[in-house]
């Protein structure tokens, strides 16, 4: 069964793993409470889930790994989390305060075809941001248990209806890309565990100059949220 829950994570909440979704009618909240089940089947993990209007800048401060969850719209992520991309995520981008830090993404959607529409091009989209803040991207290998239900190589994706697009009620959802969506959020986290504290990127580069930050941080009052590592 891939519904387990390690309890020793209880013990040792080390690895801070943030999952950060977007969810109009409960299908990506859904998906996002498998992917944090398995992240926190790893050991010495803490997981917060957090929907992209209550999560801000200081979720960041501690945070080892970020997953981003997004219903496919018009071939791309939400609009929804494309603002939490803008507005709470480029002033890392600015500060290079995600460097290091591990990343990986997952999506819900129907359409035609077996993934859905445009499902490939919204999980490009988000771990180019991720790709931006300079963080280590985990994908989603074919060898992953329900790769052949919710398979992109890129991360999860899990139909929310038929291939003719009947709806199905988040309960609905089909187990096998679940398991592939547990199975996502546990490899996730088992890299940032193992990457914890450890500085993995050269640094030396500053830019903008230090001026610059001080000056922004003074004018919008937007501060580093950690160092990169």
């Amino acid at each position: 069964m891939y519904f387990h829950f390690d309890s020793r994570s209880k013990r040792m909440a080390d690895t801070y793993i943030l999952i950060v979704f977007h969810s109009l009618q409960g299908h990506t909240q859904r998906v996002a409470e498998i992917v944090a089940e398995g992240a926190r089947s790893i050991q010495s993990t803490k997981v917060v889930m957090k929907s992209v209007d209550e999560v801000d800048r200081t979720d960041f401060k501690d945070c080892d790994a970020l997953i981003m969850g997004s219903p496919v719209h018009q071939r791309s992520m939400s609009w929804e989390m494309k603002r939490f991309v803008d507005l709470v995520c480029e002033p890392s981008w600015f500060f290079d305060d995600m460097v290091g830090r591990v990343g990986g993404v997952f999506t819900t959607g129907g359409g035609h075809g077996d993934c859905g529409a445009g499902c490939e091009l919204a999980q490009l989209s988000m771990l180019g941001n991720l790709a931006s803040l300079g963080m280590v991207l985990v994908t989603l290998p074919k060898t992953t248990p329900g790769f052949n239900a919710a398979g992109m190589h890129w991360g999860a994706h899990v139909r929310t209806g038929g291939r003719q697009m009947e709806p199905a009620t988040p309960q609905q959802l089909d187990p096998e890309a679940l398991e592939a969506a547990f199975h996502h959020g546990a490899n996730i986290a088992r890299v940032a565990v193992n990457l914890r504290n450890v500085q993995l990127m050269a640094q030396g580069n500053v830019v903008p100059a230090q001026p610059e930050r001080e000056q922004r941080t003074q004018m919008q009052g937007i501060i580093p949220q950690g160092v990169p590592r």
